[in-house]
């Protein structure tokens, strides 16, 4: 958005996007990453009508040249601070890229003054996260996380009914999702042959170097391994979290445990079991509540599925209210039963108490960039959420132990889980605010 007059020209560059612009002015538009889900979010970014795509950077050449044979007029760079630095006026950009490099790419584009769509789980560590989530709010730039079903009808009017209370106070909730990722096996030795179209070092990034291992790194295997990506949790807890933390308005929890393996020395566990203790709210029945997730072949005691017939879905969410029970698959159309003496009936038509439509989430990050209303998972969203999901990441690390978090401190009760708040960067890589 090019803004007109003296203000464009005597503004601190670092406001230069925090000034609001008529409606009619067009978003420059950059991508860091350009396939698998960046592909996908910058073809719904620029399917808005007032935005022009002017930028890319990849560090896999083979990718940018698709992008290019797409958009002919498209400037690529392999370097995304190159691109940061000749594109000097690009309103806002996508992070779409393996999870370690989130948070610096976040937060070197929003110390320039650009808004950020970040995909999820927003960083891979507790402490980018909250530093994402202050400065965004510090300079009031737009911003929202990947969690595009967050915008979808069933996830919008889901929030909606629970907090109108169509079951009640809510009691307890679970959550689960059948993926598998990670391994308990070794990381495999030796070294492969780098591919010339591939920047290896900038695709480490942050993360300590190591040889180039096909089938091991890129380009989407990286989830499975523990300073690279974040595992399932962090893959799918975002969305399927996002559920509970709208519909019960949490913030942070105060305790957390697993009950699940830990993960090996290289590898993610493939199956967790997490449990935490959040404050309640105006949502909830008691003062706190339970709140659980699984994934892989773990799923919610027998017992819970057998309330509502024995069977549940390979992924969602079950509320337990004080007078029925909601089910969310993930995600496909929600179920209601309602609580008749010691069984639960399930009442059909429930999408007929649909008021809410779905929204197109990239659309309304790029209509708030323009000033045109507000993004609904921006980083004061998100952050938390994903934060939520992170301390799973630690709590992985220490089974069958009760960890007490005190967020205001970013502090856990145990010294040794601490040591996984915040990671050591490459030498060399590293941005001010991290």
């Amino acid at each position: 958005m090019k803004t007109a007059g003296s203000i464009a020209l005597t503004a601190p560059f670092i406001t230069r996007n925090l000034i609001s612009a008529p409606p009619s002015e067009r978003v420059r538009f950059a991508s860091f990453g350009s396939a698998n889900m960046a592909g996908a979010d910058i073809g719904e970014i620029i399917s808005h009508p007032k935005v022009d795509f002017v930028a890319v950077a990849d560090v896999d050449r083979n990718y940018l040249a698709q992008q290019k044979k797409s958009h002919p007029e498209l400037k690529t760079y392999t370097d995304y601070r190159e691109l940061m630095d000749k594109e000097k006026d690009i309103d806002c950009l996508t992070v779409s890229t393996p999870d370690h490099t989130h948070a610096i790419m976040a937060m070197s584009a929003m110390r320039r003054g650009i808004h950020v769509y970040c995909q999820k789980p927003l960083a891979h560590d507790l402490y980018e996260v909250r530093q994402l989530t202050r400065y965004a709010a510090e300079r009031k730039l737009v911003t929202q996380m990947g969690i595009q079903i967050h915008s979808y009808d069933i996830y919008r009017n889901t929030a909606k009914l629970l907090k109108e209370g169509i079951i009640g106070k809510i009691k307890e909730t679970w959550s689960w999702c059948g993926s598998s990722y990670g391994s308990v096996n070794d990381l495999p030795g030796g070294e492969d042959p780098i591919p010339e179209t591939l920047n290896w070092d900038l695709w480490l990034n942050t993360a300590a170097e190591r040889p180039y291992l096909a089938n091991q790194y890129h380009p989407k295997v990286w989830r499975n391994i523990l300073d690279l990506g974040t595992g399932v949790f962090g893959d799918m807890g975002c969305h399927i979290f996002d559920n509970v933390f709208s519909a019960l308005d949490l913030t942070s929890p105060t305790s957390l445990r697993s009950e699940g393996p830990a993960p090996n020395k290289w590898y993610w566990a493939t199956r967790s079991r997490m449990h935490y203790v959040f404050p309640g709210t105006q949502y909830t029945e008691g003062k706190t509540i339970n709140v659980h997730w699984f994934d892989g072949s773990e799923r919610p005691p027998q017992e819970v599925a057998d309330l509502i017939g024995g069977k549940l879905p390979n992924m969602g969410t079950l509320f337990l209210g004080t007078e029925g029970i909601y089910l969310i698959p993930h995600y496909t159309t929600p179920k209601l039963f309602m609580k008749k003496g010691e069984k639960y009936e399930e009442v059909p038509e429930l999408t007929k108490r649909f008021t809410l439509p779905t929204v197109n989430h990239w659309h309304q990050f790029i209509d708030a960039v323009r000033g045109e209303g507000k993004t609904s998972a921006g980083f004061d969203f998100s952050g938390p959420l994903a934060e939520t999901v992170l301390l799973g990441s630690v709590a992985c690390r220490f089974p069958e132990t009760t960890l007490k978090w005190d967020t205001a401190a970013l502090k856990f009760d145990l010294k040794e889980a601490n040591a996984f708040v915040k990671r050591t960067y490459r030498a060399g890589w590293g941005v001010e605010g991290l």
